[in-house]
Parts: structure tokens; C-alpha cells; sequence
């Protein structure tokens, strides 16, 4: 409970310590004055004063007379050391006066030396003696040790990685490839013996098979010398035993001699094919087919032998054009077509399973062709007819190829297993025995031996960091010139989130992140500061990290290349969405950006392009990655260094805020007044180039205290009673509630978190004007009562004025926006007509530039950065808006009762 207590005085005291801090700072008081040394003494009196009184009084309370006595003990004993505390004081009040002072050039020196610390980490632990120098003195090995060494090691495991078998993997694509050939070839073989028809043609019991492959196959002559034999054997049959075999070969020699053209017969020698085996059986199988059927069968059988010889002729008629089509045709004619339709249905399924199985054993590159016909061969006589390997063997030749190919990830991954197998190559180095002789060069087995003895010495390279250190501190000096050439003034702490920001790029390459932040970096620096500010800082840490750095061209060009994309367009962006998009955005740059460059030094071709698309990949998604981060630490970011991005702005500027709606509800008038106050700010703001989103949060917030005391504003009182004429009449009280809107707006900007920009706009945009209406009747009272005392201070606001361009045109918008309403209302007087022609653009314009030269002569606007001659220019915008909210309308003519028409 007393710890309580006590936070709470302290938090109280400190808050009261603060307001005079920055009273006196404001007032020029504070560490600039002569009287700051009486003032620091003041101020440290007061704090120790009132933290013993506090003790004092809870020491009362809780504890009985021997505590009291400890405690006046304590005081008794704090005494003597009164003055040595004021010294102490004095000094740190000049050390903090001097830092005060000093706060830039502080800065600038903590940048420099936290990035040359961080670039240069690798700078402060390097060995003094260096593989190649010649030894300084001669080294003996202090005791006896085993000491492995690496280079025979390496080159031990490396031979060893080196004759590791590779590893084979199927290629499916070429799989695939071979079975689509063999697919196209058995589908031709199926097309050319559906063209020849079935086979066998007739029954096999009354034609054998090979009788049927010769009917259908033989010449046309021995078909025709066939059906002679055939027809002969049936006259003689029919004919009488007399009767003589000449007249029987003379119709012979007739019905086997063509007539010629003139139907005069021509004499031919018969040919004989009684010798020729397959004719005589053919005649045979006929003659006895004749005999136990009738001739009408014999008839219709030959008729099917005719037919089934046509089909076979344009069978072979089909297998020659698709031969004379693709040259490396399998299919011959007796093989194809004499096979039985079971035998090529036996065939087709061999050969599938055939092929099947090769291609799961796999077929290496450079495989001699006799092993693997022989490996064919092997698998026929299980699977196909044997009339059909022939045929077979030339199918499969014909579409098989090597279908294996190096797995290079496992063949690497066996390499490291095998290499990591293999022992350490341990020497013994005795004691006492020389390591290194002087002035001999050291090799890489000498330093592993220093090495591992601790006799390297290690040193920090002091010059390489002040070679680095004087690079970053001319990048630096860039960054300064480029700051003070930018509209955006730079705070102490923003100064310090630019360093943090841009530490961690070096920063994550430093603990070994392979993905860095350039992409955050641009996007945060280019939303907080703008384009300019996040390219410089961009572009310098790009030659500073190339240089000093030891990492891939491609993975710094990949993360610069996002880091610009973000820098550049981050400020251009109005929501959270669109600021989304710019992830993905920077993530297809920086994976494009480090695929071309792969493909430019030529490491994306050969057998390491998957690697480099992998890695194109993985620089995408980190681009992705970091730019979700910056998104989300944004807003944390915004709040804590109190910045002001458009996003944030107009997210202020929702009137869904609870003081927005709070404002609207609660001050109707003064809500409708801040919206014509934003309306002439916005448009002055937009044609003088300033930050137009500022202006319009601004505006919104500057009259919210008003909400302490609705009707002490004339606005809210709709025609009500004014309270400051009815119930207050004194001056003094309607002043102190004026100028309170001031105080109580304060107090509910820091309430709600608003950012420092935003809260500037509530005190600067009334500056230290006069209460002029108040003060007028303060001194009206005062000629009539001697007694009081008009003081001027009473009836001014507290200020600040105006410290930016923004806050000036809100200050001369809030004031002009009154007249113009004030001109309005006398144009829309009682007993006259509502129009504007009363009021001309001229006289508006003189109102508004007497309004507009009295702030200027009342040195309102010396801090804000508008000119004079801008002056003229406001006034002029606006006259315009005015003129379009209360534009003139047609005058309609009136009707007669009588509703008569108007004529066109």
C-alpha cells in the first residue's frame, strides 16, 4: 500500500516536473538563460523536499517512535551531505546541458560506430599470424598432442566422395515417351491386319493353316492354274470313260489362255506347279472338301478365299505406304499378317509386360545394344508365341531407349555419407618438437598446430575498421545532406529508427540469416519518410555491404531490388491493402531479380537449375515474409516513435472514431464548422504543396475540447441563450472557458493516443491570439470601474504558434472560415432576398486578406514557413470554395394562381 502511495506522488511529481520542463523550454529559459543554474538548483530542491515530506508524513502513520527516531537520524545524517548533492547536481545538470546541446552529433557518432561494429564483425578476432607469412620466431609444440589434420582429411574424404557410386533414378517423362511409340506401333500392326481381315478365314479342320496362308497369299498365276485343277478334276468326274483327255486339255489350254483384245486366242505354254508342295496340298484339301460337301459349298469357299486374297493385297498395299512414310517401320508381311488372331492378341499383352518390365529394371545410358537384345530375348520365350518373337523382338528394339538418369541430390547425399564415414587423419606432434622455423613460410599443417596449441595471436584490425568506419561516416554525411534537402524534418528519434532500421540489414547477415531485410527496410523507411529518404539509405548500404561483406552478388542485387520497389512506392499507398499488394510485388521482384542474374553469370543451365529456381523461390517468399513483418511492426512503430504515415492519417480521419463521433454528437455546430474549416484548409494545403492527409486530421481534431463545455460556444447554442451574457458576465470566466478548449483538447489527444502532429494543431492553430470579444468587454468594465486591471495575457491563448505550413493555413482557415459564415449570414439578412449579389467576390477577398494581414502583423505566422506573398494566395482559394458551397441559383419565375403554363 505505501509502495503505491508512493508511485503515485511520483508519478504525479514527474508529471509536474515535465510541464515546467516544457514551459521553460518553450520560454528560452532552460540551459540557454544566465538564470539556468538558479533554476536546475530550484527544481532539485523542490523534488528532494517534497519525496522527504512524503516520507515523512507514511512514516508518521504506519510506524511508532522508534521509526521517527530512525528517521530524524537518517535526515540528521543527510545533512552533511547537502553540498556535496548540490555539486553532484551541478555536474549532471552541465553533462545533460552539454548532451542537450550536443544531441545531433551524439547521434551521428553512436551511427557511425554501431554500423562500422556491426558491418565489420568479422574485423575483431583475427589471427595475427597468417597462412603464407613467414614465421616471426621458431615454435616448438609445448607438449605431446594428436592433431588432426584437415587438409589430408579433407582430401581423404574427398576421394572417398569422388568414387562413391551415383544413383540412378527412373526418368517417368522418357517412360512415358516409350510407351506412347509402342502404343502408335501396335495400333499400325491392329490397323493393317483389320484391313486383312480376320485370320484364319475358314475352318482350320477342312483348310489347315498353312494351306490358308498360301491361298491367301500365293501369286494370282497359281491361283489361277489352282481353280483349274480344281475345275478339271470335276469334269472328269462328269465325263464317260471313252471319251478322250484331249478335248478336256484343250478347254483346259483355253480357260487358262486370255484372249487378246481382237478375241483372237493366243497359244501359252501351261506351267506346271504339281512340284510345288503347298499347291498340291492346297488341291487337295479342296478335292476332298469337294467330296463330302456339295459344289455349292465349294463355290462359296472359294468365292471367301477370293475375298480374304483381295483384303490381303490391301493389307500389303497399306504396310508398303506406311513403310515408304516412316523408313524405321518394325512390321514385315509374313510376319504380321500370317499370325493367328489369338497369337497377336498373345502378342500385344507379351509385349506390354515385356516392356513393363524392362523399364522397371531400367535402361542406362550407354548400355551396349547386344545386351540388351540379349535381355529382349531372354524375356520372349516366357512371354509371346514363338512364331511371333521375331516380330516382337523388332517392336521392342524399336522403342526402347535408356530411361535412367542421375539422381544427383541422393548421388550428393551418399557422397556426404561416405565422406562423412571416414575417419580423421590424427599426426602426433611430440614435445619440444619445432612447429615452424623463423622466418619460414607458414603453411596450412603449421597454423592447424598453432591453432590448436592457442599460439595463434588474435588481434583487431584497427585500421580495416577505421577504413570502414571512414566509408560509413562519408555515407553518413550523404545521408545528412540529403536530409536537410527534403521537405520532411527529421526528430532525434527518427534519426535513431533510421539506424535501427538499417542495422538490420547488416545485422541479419551478421548472425547468418541467408534472406536479409531489404525488403522491410525500403517499405517502413519509404512510408514513414518518403521515397527520397528510404532510396538514399538503400543505395548506401548497397556498395558498403558489396564490399565489406562476403555474400552472393545475386542475393544482394535480389534484396536491393525489393528494397528499391518498396522505398519508391511504400509513401504512394493508402491502405493496408495496397501496402499488401507491394509485398508480393517486392517478393516477384527479388525472386526475378536473383533468376536473372543467375542466368546471366550462367549458373542456371546444367544440372543445378532446379537449385536455382529453389533458391529464386525461397528469395520470393523471404521478400513476402519480411514485408508481413514490416506491416505488422507498422503500426507499433507509428506509436512509438509518434510517427505519422497517409495510411495512418486517414484512418484518423474516419469519422467512426470515438472522438470524431464523440465531436459530432456531442458539438453539433462545431462539427459542422470543423468540416468547412478542413474544406478551405484542404484546398489551400493541396495548391501550396503541403501534406494535404495531415491537414485534413489536423483540422478534424483542433476544436475537440470543445466537448468540456458545449454551449460556451456559440455554434452549439442553436439559438439559445448565450450562457456568457445570461449566467457568467464576467470577461475574465468566459475567456478562462475559451482558452480551456485549448487545455482540455490536450488532455484528450494524449487520452486517445493521438500523434504529436495531430495534438500540434489543437494549441497552434489559435497560436497567442487575442480573445478580441472578451477583451473588448474587460475593457469597457474597466472604464467604468478604475479598479480593475486589463491584463492582455488574461484574453491571449497560451500558444504555441503555429510551428509548420500545416498548422498556419488551419490557423487562417478556422478564422477565415468564421467571416465568410459571418458575410453569409448578413447577405441573408431580414428584408432582403437570399442571394450573393449583395456580396461580391471583391469584397469577400478584402475581408479575408484584412483578417489574413492583421495574423500576419500580430506575428502569428513567423515560425510557420508561409511566406507573404502566399498570404494573397489563401485568400483567394479560399473565396473560390466559399464561392462553391453558397453558389448562386437561377431565379425561377413565380406562377399565378391560375397555374397558367410557362411559355418556352
Amino acid at each position: 500500500m505505501k509502495m503505491q502511495q508512493f508511485l503515485q506522488f511520483l508519478n504525479q511529481q514527474l508529471i509536474h516536473w515535465r510541464r515546467q520542463y516544457t514551459t521553460l523550454r518553450r520560454k528560452g529559459k532552460l540551459m540557454r538563460s544566465p538564470k539556468s543554474k538558479t533554476h536546475r538548483r530550484e527544481l532539485l530542491r523542490t523534488m528532494l523536499k517534497n519525496i522527504l515530506l512524503f516520507l515523512s508524513k507514511t512514516n508518521h502513520k504506519s510506524v511508532g517512535v522508534a521509526r521517527r527516531r530512525h528517521r530524524r537520524k537518517q535526515e540528521r545524517a543527510l545533512k552533511p551531505k547537502a553540498k556535496s548533492v548540490k555539486t553532484q547536481s551541478r555536474i549532471y545538470a552541465v553533462g545533460l546541458d552539454w548532451a542537450y546541446q550536443q544531441r545531433y552529433s551524439v547521434i551521428l557518432a553512436i551511427a557511425i560506430v554501431s554500423l562500422t561494429g556491426v558491418i565489420g564483425n568479422k574485423l575483431y578476432n583475427q589471427t595475427q599470424l597468417q597462412v603464407g607469412n613467414p614465421a616471426p620466431q621458431t615454435i616448438t609444440a609445448p607438449y605431446t598432442a594428436n592433431i588432426e589434420n584437415q587438409k589430408k582429411t579433407e582430401a581423404k574424404r574427398k576421394a572417398v566422395s569422388e568414387s562413391s557410386l551415383q544413383v540412378l533414378m527412373l526418368d517417368a517423362r522418357m517412360n512415358e515417351e516409350i510407351n506412347k511409340n509402342l502404343q502408335q506401333l501396335l495400333d499400325n500392326g491392329n490397323e493393317i491386319r483389320a484391313v486383312a481381315g480376320a485370320f484364319p478365314f475358314f475352318d482350320s479342320v477342312i483348310l489347315s493353316i498353312s494351306t490358308q496362308r498360301y491361298l491367301r497369299s500365293c501369286p494370282e498365276s497359281e491361283w489361277q492354274a489352282l481353280l483349274l485343277t480344281v475345275e478339271n478334276s470335276k469334269n472328269q468326274q462328269k465325263k464317260p470313260k471313252g471319251q478322250t483327255t484331249t478335248s478336256s486339255n484343250q478347254e483346259r489350254q483355253e480357260r487358262t489362255t486370255p484372249k487378246s483384245d481382237s478375241q483372237s486366242p493366243k497359244k501359252t505354254e501351261p506351267t506346271d506347279f504339281s512340284q510345288n508342295t503347298d499347291f498340291t496340298q492346297a488341291v487337295a484339301e479342296l478335292e476332298s472338301y469337294r467330296l463330302i460337301t456339295s459344289e455349292k459349298n465349294l463355290s462359296l469357299l472359294i468365292a471367301l478365299i477370293s475375298q480374304a486374297r483381295q483384303r490381303y493385297t490391301q493389307a500389303t498395299a497399306k504396310l508398303l505406304q506406311l513403310e515408304s512414310v516412316k523408313p524405321e517401320a518394325v512390321y514385315e508381311e509374313s510376319l504380321l499378317l500370317d499370325l493367328l488372331d489369338v497369337e497377336w492378341e498373345k502378342t500385344q499383352r507379351g509385349i506390354h509386360q515385356i516392356i513393363e518390365r524392362i523399364l522397371a529394371q531400367g535402361i542406362p545410358q550407354g548400355l551396349p545394344k547386344n545386351i540388351l537384345q540379349d535381355a529382349v530375348s531372354l524375356q520372349l520365350q516366357t512371354f509371346v508365341p514363338e512364331d511371333a518373337e521375331t516380330l516382337a523382338k523388332n517392336v521392342l528394339l524399336a522403342v526402347l531407349k535408356p530411361n535412367l538418369q542421375n539422381d544427383e541430390e541422393q548421388t550428393r547425399e551418399n557422397a556426404q555419407k561416405a565422406a562423412a564415414g571416414v575417419p580423421p587423419v590424427m599426426e602426433k606432434v611430440r614435445s619440444g618438437e619445432v612447429i615452424v622455423k623463423k622466418g619460414a613460410q607458414i603453411t596450412a599443417w603449421n597454423f592447424e598446430v598453432l591453432e590448436h596449441y592457442h599460439l595463434i595471436r588474435r588481434e583487431i584490425k584497427w585500421q580495416e575498421l577505421l577504413k570502414l568506419g571512414s566509408v560509413i561516416a562519408i555515407a553518413i554525411g550523404i545521408f545528412v545532406w540529403v536530409e536537410r534537402h527534403i521537405d520532411y524534418e527529421l526528430r532525434q528519434r527518427d534519426r535513431l529508427l533510421v539506424l535501427l532500421l538499417t542495422l538490420s540489414v547488416p545485422g541479419a547477415i551478421a548472425i547468418g540469416l541467408p534472406y536479409t531485410t531489404w525488403s522491410a527496410l525500403g517499405l517502413l523507411l519509404g512510408s514513414f519518410y518518403g521515397s527520397t529518404l528510404a532510396l538514399t539509405v538503400v543505395g548506401l548500404l548497397l556498395p558498403i555491404l558489396g564490399v565489406s561483406l562476403e555474400m552472393s552478388k545475386a542475393a544482394l542485387l535480389a534484396g536491393v531490388g525489393g528494397g528499391i520497389l518498396g522505398s519508391y512506392i511504400a509513401q504512394r499507398l493508402r491502405s493496408r491493402e495496397e501496402l499488401a499488394l507491394l509485398g508480393v510485388a517486392i517478393a516477384l521482384t527479388q525472386g526475378s531479380i536473383y533468376l536473372v542474374v543467375k542466368i546471366l553469370i550462367g549458373q542456371a543451365f546444367g544440372s543445378t537449375w532446379y537449385i536455382v529456381l529453389q533458391e529464386a523461390g525461397l528469395f520470393a517468399l523471404s521478400g513476402l515474409g519480411w514485408s508481413i513483418v514490416a506491416l505488422g511492426l507498422s503500426p507499433y512503430l507509428e506509436k512509438v516513435f509518434d510517427l505519422v504515415t497517409p495510411i495512418r492519417l486517414a484512418e484518423l480521419a474516419n469519422p467512426n472514431r470515438p472522438l470524431l463521433k464523440r465531436l459530432a454528437t456531442e458539438t453539433p455546430g462545431t462539427f459542422q464548422h470543423t468540416l468547412l474549416v478542413a474544406t478551405l484548409a484542404e484546398a489551400a494545403a493541396k495548391e501550396l504543396g503541403c501534406n494535404v492527409e495531415l491537414v485534413r486530421a489536423g483540422t478534424l481534431y483542433h476544436d475537440i475540447g470543445k466537448m468540456h463545455d458545449p454551449l460556451g460556444f456559440i455554434e452549439n447554442q442553436m439559438g439559445g441563450p448565450n450562457k456568457h451574457d445570461t449566467e457568467i458576465k464576467d470577461p475574465w470566466k468566459s475567456a478562462e472557458i475559451i482558452k480551456k478548449h485549448v487545455t482540455e483538447g490536450l488532455v484528450m489527444a494524449r487520452k486517445h493516443l493521438l500523434p504529436t502532429a495531430i495534438q500540434a494543431f489543437i494549441p497552434e492553430h489559435q497560436g497567442t491570439m487575442l480573445i478580441a470579444y472578451f477583451h473588448h468587454q474587460a475593457q469597457q468594465m474597466a472604464q467604468e470601474d478604475p479598479s480593475l486591471i486589463v491584463d492582455d495575457a488574461d484574453f491571449r491563448y497560451d500558444g504555441p504558434i503555429p510551428q509548420s505550413r500545416e498548422t498556419g493555413i488551419v490557423m487562417l482557415a478556422d478564422s477565415c472560415e468564421a467571416a465568410l459564415r459571418s458575410l453569409q449570414a448578413s447577405a441573408k439578412s431580414p428584408g432582403k432576398k437570399p442571394s450573393l449579389k449583395d456580396v461580391s467576390t471583391e469584397q469577400a477577398l478584402t475581408m479575408l486578406n484584412n483578417i489574413l494581414r492583421a495574423k500576419w502583423q500580430d506575428n502569428q505566422l513567423v515560425d510557420s514557413g508561409l511566406t507573404r506573398e502566399e498570404m494573397s494566395q489563401i485568400a483567394e482559394i479560399f473565396v473560390e470554395v466559399w464561392q462553391q458551397f453558397h453558389h448562386k441559383r437561377i431565379a425561377y419565375p413565380k406562377f399565378k394562381a391560375s397555374g397558367a403554363a410557362l411559355n418556352s
